[in-house]
C-alpha cells in the first residue's frame, strides 16, 4: 500500500506542485492551506509522513509540531521554510521536525528526503531494543537508559544516538553523519553536529558515568567504552 503524505502550506502554487509530484510517484496526498486545516485532518486521516510549512495562517506550523508531538511521537514530519539560518534549522528540528528543506527546492530532492524519512520509520518501527555498555534504546517506545536512570532526547538526539548504537565501535565520519540524520551537509563552517553531539553527552554522563561518544579528531565520532 502507498504511503499517505499530507502536505500543509498556504502558498497554493507550491502546494498543487509538491502534490503533482507526490501523486505522480505513487503517494496517496492529503492538502492542507491552514494550520487548523492540517490539524484536524492530522486527527481525521493519520497520514504516514508530513511536509509542514513553517509560516502558516491560523497555526503555525511550529505549534501545530508541538500538538503533533503530544500525540504521534513516531509521525516523521518534514519541515519546509524559507529561513535558512543554522538557528532556524535547530529550533525546528528541536521542537520535533525530522528534516528540514529550505525553500526553493528541487523536487527531487524533496522526494529523496522523503523516501529516507519513510525507509527510517519502516526501520525503526521493527527494531528491537538496541544495547552497549550500560546505555540502552528502544525504537519502538523511544524510551532511553543509562543503567537503571532514564533521560529524555529531544527527536533529532534520538536519532544521532540511534545510528550510533547501530554501529558500536565503528568509526562515523562526520559527512556520513549529517547525510543520515540531517539528509543534507551543513557546510564545513557549520557546528550542529558537534552542538548535538554535545546534548547527547550531558545525558548520557549527567550523573557523572564514563564517557560512551568519543570525539575522533578530524573525523567524525565512535560509540566505544575507554
Amino acid at each position: 500500500m502507498a504511503a499517505t503524505i499530507l502536505v500543509a502550506d498556504d502558498d497554493q502554487k507550491l502546494l498543487k506542485m509538491v502534490r503533482r509530484t507526490l501523486v505522480y510517484e505513487g503517494f496517496a496526498v492529503i492538502t492542507a492551506s491552514t494550520g487548523r486545516e492540517a490539524l484536524a485532518k492530522m486527527e481525521t486521516q493519520s497520514p504516514d509522513l508530513i511536509v509542514l510549512d513553517w509560516m502558516m495562517p491560523e497555526l503555525d506550523g511550529l505549534e501545530l509540531l508541538k500538538r503533533l508531538r503530544v500525540e504521534r511521537a513516531d509521525i516523521p514530519v518534514l519541515m519546509l521554510t524559507a529561513r535558512d539560518a543554522i538557528e532556524d534549522r535547530v529550533v525546528g528540528l528541536d521542537q520535533g521536525a525530522d528534516d528540514y528543506l529550505v525553500k526553493p527546492f528541487a523536487p527531487s530532492e524533496l522526494l529523496a528526503r522523503l523516501r529516507a524519512l519513510l525507509r527510517r520509520a519502516k526501520f525503526t518501527l521493527t527494531e528491537t531494543t538496541l544495547t552497549y555498555a550500560d546505555l540502552s534504546l528502544d525504537p519502538v517506545t523511544r524510551e532511553t537508559r543509562r543503567g537503571s536512570r532514564q533521560f529524555e532526547l529531544t527527536p533529532k538526539e534520538f536519532e544521532l544516538l540511534h545510528l550510533f548504537m547501530r554501529y558500536p565501535r565503528q568509526v562515523l565520519v562526520r559527512d556520513r553523519i549529517l547525510e543520515e540524520i540531517w539528509s543534507y551537509d551543513f557546510g564545513g563552517e557549520d557546528n550542529v553536529l558537534e552542538v548535538y553531539v554535545g546534548y547527547l553527552r550531558k545525558k548520557i554522563e549527567a550523573n557523572g558515568e564514563p564517557r560512551l561518544i568519543h570525539t575522533v579528531r578530524g573525523v567524525g565520532y565512535v560509540l566505544r567504552e575507554g
